[in-house]
């Protein structure tokens, strides 16, 4: 362990050294983004680069915190469960590891809530232009004109309008994008739109409306349903972080020195990992459960 940590001393010397007059946490970082953007998934590059557009992308300084406070919680819980300097450097690297999945969770949840106020938009607007042209062609050229959507829904738009003038009928159109976005609203407006066409009729202002209504109704109580979210997140960490520190009720209980003789224990050693590995996988589970279905009914 001496060893180990005179050789992590000397990486940190060579690397200041090396760029001395650098920002060495910043050149850590860009070592460590570089990693990412090269390995990770495409979705993960897809909904990052959306993120990015956004403006709600984490600095590489944010990054860099959260690795400090990931590691460090880790590394100290760990110590605390048994006291081995070793075996809290492996939970370190592990905990560490996992930060690239939380930021792929986190810009997950955010292109979701894009995506859902891109349809909501898409589903308001061209009911909106129905009313006016009576034509769901030019309902659609009319929003993608006026510059509200933006990709990937515009390009999905586009391609929708070129699909019903190369079938003359909008059916393809609307079973394209009922398919690439299978949220309610969009297949109920679709239905309705399929329903006017199908059977000619003509006073379809009321059912517009009735529809435009579902629509709000739908927002509010997604607005609503990400708000107990965002309340429920925080109570769960709370929840969470607690059970982890538990430990340390057992060694005030017991006393630090009768703890440390009771963890040489193999057994004991088996039932704290069996904890920890718990414990994380139900922080995990419930960010994964936090960060999707953003928008889904």
């Amino acid at each position: 362990m001496v060893l180990f940590l005179l050789l992590l001393i000397a990486i940190v010397i060579l690397l200041y050294r090396n760029y001395k007059g650098q920002n060495v946490s910043k050149f850590i970082t860009e070592q460590f983004q570089a990693v990412y953007d090269r390995f990770a998934p495409y979705s993960f590059k897809v909904v990052r680069e959306k993120t990015k557009e956004l403006g709600q992308e984490y600095s590489p300084r944010q990054y860099l915190v959260q690795v400090l406070i990931l590691g460090g919680f880790a590394g100290v819980v760990t110590y605390l469960y048994f006291y081995n300097l070793v075996v809290s450097l492996i939970y370190i690297i592990i905990a560490v590891s996992f930060i690239p999945y939380l930021a792929f969770l986190r810009c997950k949840r955010i292109y979701s809530e894009f995506i859902f106020e891109q349809i909501q938009v898409y589903t308001t607007n061209t009911i909106m232009e129905f009313a006016t042209t009576q034509s769901f062609v030019k309902s659609l050229e009319g929003v993608r004109d006026s510059g509200i959507l933006e990709d990937p829904v515009l390009s999905d738009v586009n391609h929708m309008i070129d699909m019903a003038y190369e079938e003359g009928s909008i059916d393809g159109a609307l079973e394209y994008m009922s398919s690439k976005y299978p949220y309610y609203i969009v297949k109920n407006m679709h239905q309705l739109f399929l329903q006017i066409t199908k059977e000619g009729a003509r006073d379809t202002g009321e059912s517009l409306e009735n529809m435009q209504l579902d629509i709000d109704t739908l927002v509010e109580s997604v607005y609503r349903d990400r708000m107990d979210r965002a309340n429920f997140h925080k109570k769960f960490l709370q929840y969470g972080i607690m059970l982890f520190l538990l430990v340390m009720l057992i060694q005030y209980m017991l006393g630090s020195e009768s703890y440390i003789e009771l963890i040489k224990q193999v057994y004991v050693q088996v039932i704290l990992h069996g904890v920890i590995i718990f414990n994380s996988y139900f922080l995990l589970k419930g960010e994964k459960y936090y960060n999707e279905n953003v928008g889904v009914e």
